[in-house]
């Protein structure tokens, strides 16, 4: 989506690295349907557009964690939890009304410092 809509997924400053809101979708364009899988693949979306921007997942010191339904924060927290255990940024939950794509249960953004 990144040329049609005309952003970037990271953009580097100095030493800061801006990753923008990541929803879960594979190469061939699939969306699994479960929170927890689509935190685990937003994640790794972030993981590679930090490493391409020269950051790393310890790096980040803040993220925002969109979701449309309240009950996944448990499920998508401990995702999160998994890929920032022992870094622990500063992080926020926004309940939202959708997204673009319906399919999408959660979006992450990530900022990082290195």
């Amino acid at each position: 989506m990144e040329p049609t809509i005309g952003y970037s997924r990271a953009i580097r400053v100095g030493n800061q690295v801006w990753v923008s809101a990541t929803a879960a979708i594979w190469p061939d364009g699939h969306v699994d349907p479960d929170a927890a899988v689509q935190a685990d693949r937003c994640l790794e979306i972030i993981e590679a557009a930090l490493s391409e921007a020269g950051a790393t997942l310890r790096d980040v010191v803040r993220t925002r964690i969109y979701l449309v339904d309240r009950a996944d924060v448990d499920a998508v927290g401990a995702a999160h939890g998994r890929a920032f255990g022992d870094v622990r940024p500063a992080t926020g939950v926004i309940i939202v009304s959708g997204f673009i794509d319906p399919r999408w249960r959660v979006e992450i953004e990530a900022d990082a410092v290195s």
